[in-house]
């Protein structure tokens, strides 16, 4: 089914594009393109079952399988029901369309789903006298459907089924939880050398944490999960996932790295145990109960990576937290670098330091700032500003 060198599409989080291509290529991929969230790519087989289990900022690895421009929806229910869908999967599995649409032609992205859905069942109708079902929540085979404004199809399989953020680790979730892409964005956009120590001091169920270990470790992040999408094609190479998962499992590389996590809930922090636990690394991090502000640091000066409260969460008293951040970074974290992501820009004022990088990225569907503060050791640098973002 798929010819090598073959084409391939990282679907990421917007402001992680340069990461996830940095990833890719560090995975041998070939003809690498950056475009708006996401990154095309070539490679063979064994790169696409890699890119599912070695990529930290990816949500979906697409296999472009067809492309034609169409007139109408007629049009494009012919051109979908010539492809040979039969040689990709089989009449007894399940499938769903995903489509995203800007086309001129259709007004929502139902419709066209529908009529390419109709014309992949009849192909089989007519072939075998039966034909697959749809399943919207876990289909065997997920194809997803992208119309231009250029009425452009392109027709592509989801090689790797649920999202690639769903690593298959967290058995508990705090209430404000980032995803993990976008943890481990942060912690590849921070330039974290893997030498000094990390520490977050608003840890949550252990996200940044457990993205930071498996950075440091060279853990595979995907090691742990059940399945991809690519596992229910027709093509799927067993010998071949089979052997480049156990080359990722001999690859992990335990060091002395320091990561700690601090939180003030016994609750979260348990939750964070637990998740730690499920992949095996409760040993690795240390994790402390304590407000951020009464924690001291035990360690050779290192990085802050935290998502701490936004306010859209929690509330009250946000602005006087973040000053208390702010006070704390000054008072007992001299050379070090702390990076925070926060969706609250008036929030993020009351740090009171100036800071030294600023990058868009989203939390979801909330627009944030992550934003970087250098602690200079023994300089006056931290300067105090009442305008410390600027959007």
């Amino acid at each position: 089914m798929l010819e090598k060198p073959f084409t391939m599409v990282a679907k990421t989080s917007f402001g992680l594009e340069d990461v996830a291509a940095e990833e890719l290529a560090q995975l041998g991929a070939l003809q690498i393109e950056k475009g708006i969230r996401s990154v095309s790519f070539k490679g063979d087989k064994a790169l696409l079952y890699n890119a599912n289990m070695w990529l930290r900022t990816a949500n979906k690895i697409l296999v472009p399988i067809h492309q034609f421009p169409i007139k109408d929806s007629d049009d494009l229910y012919n051109q979908i029901k010539k492809m040979e869908w039969e040689n990709i999967f089989d009449v007894d599995q399940t499938f769903f369309i995903d489509a995203v649409v800007s086309s001129t032609i259709f007004n929502h992205s139902q419709f066209p789903a529908l009529k390419a859905k109709d014309a992949i069942a009849d192909r089989f109708r007519e072939k075998f006298n039966r034909r697959p079902n749809v399943e919207k929540f876990n289909p065997n085979i997920k194809i997803n459907l992208y119309i231009n404004q250029k009425n452009s199809c392109v027709v592509s399989l989801d090689s790797s089924g649920d999202a690639l953020f769903k690593r298959g680790y967290r058995e508990s979730r705090s209430e404000a939880p980032i995803k993990e892409d976008l943890a481990a964005g942060m912690i590849l956009l921070s330039g974290w050398d893997k030498k000094v120590p990390l520490l977050d001091l608003f840890c949550g169920s252990g996200t940044i944490l457990i993205e930071a270990a498996m950075i440091a470790f060279n853990i595979a992040p995907n090691l742990k999960r059940a399945e991809f999408g690519f596992f229910n094609w027709k093509d799927f190479d067993s010998q071949l996932f089979n052997k480049l998962k156990e080359e990722a499992i001999a690859n992990k590389k335990f060091t002395n790295t320091r990561i700690i996590g601090v939180d003030n809930s016994g609750r979260v922090l348990g939750m964070c145990r637990a998740n730690l636990k499920s992949i095996d690394l409760l040993d690795k991090v240390s994790l402390k109960i304590s407000d951020f502000q009464d924690y001291t640091p035990s360690t050779e000066p290192g990085i802050i990576i935290s998502n701490p409260p936004y306010g859209e969460r929690i509330g009250d008293e946000i602005e006087a937290l973040y000053t208390d951040f702010g006070d704390t970074l000054k008072q007992k974290f001299s050379g070090w670098s702390a990076w925070i992501i926060s969706s609250n820009m008036e929030a993020l004022k009351n740090v009171g330091l100036r800071p030294s990088k600023k990058l868009k990225l989203f939390n979801g569907s909330l627009e944030c700032k992550f934003v970087q503060y250098e602690m200079y050791q023994g300089t006056k640098k931290m300067h105090k500003t009442e305008n410390a973002v600027n959007d």
